[in-house]
């Protein structure tokens, strides 16, 4: 069943594993991760992802969302922070400021906040929150 090639090809540094908060599950804290991770419960408190998040149709978050890429399709209230793309689709609701690189909303999306765009701002802003907090 395993052999020496298989057993080559295994580089432990290389695993990013996938979270997945499942519906009907409730979460009090904050979380972090270095993979991607799927949110189709209730998350409340903040996420740091050094992946992708997908927030499911089903999905809310009450805390600040900070990551690489996002997809929301549910509710978040607090503020995105993405450096990359956030896809905001479906009946999403977003209550709070967004920070993207690059955002794309489809019409059936509510949000309601300040949208600030561009890589350089999300940096920025990412700089300022580190030197505030120190």
């Amino acid at each position: 069943m395993f052999n020496s090639r298989s057993k080559a090809s295994f580089d432990e540094g290389s695993i990013s594993a996938n979270t997945i908060i499942g519906a009907g599950t409730t979460i009090a804290g904050d979380m972090e991760s270095n993979g991607d991770i799927r949110i189709d419960g209730v998350l409340k408190g903040n996420l740091i992802a050094k992946a992708k998040i997908l927030i499911g149709p089903d999905g809310m978050v009450e805390g600040d969302i900070e990551g690489q890429q996002a997809d929301v399709l549910g509710k978040v209230v607090g503020k995105i922070k993405v450096r990359e793309l956030l896809h905001l689709r479906g009946k999403a609701t977003v209550h709070g400021d967004i920070y993207a690189g690059k955002l794309q909303i489809e019409p059936t999306v509510t949000f309601n906040g300040q949208c600030h765009m561009g890589a350089n701002i999300v940096e920025l802003n990412s700089e300022r929150a580190n030197a505030i907090n120190q």
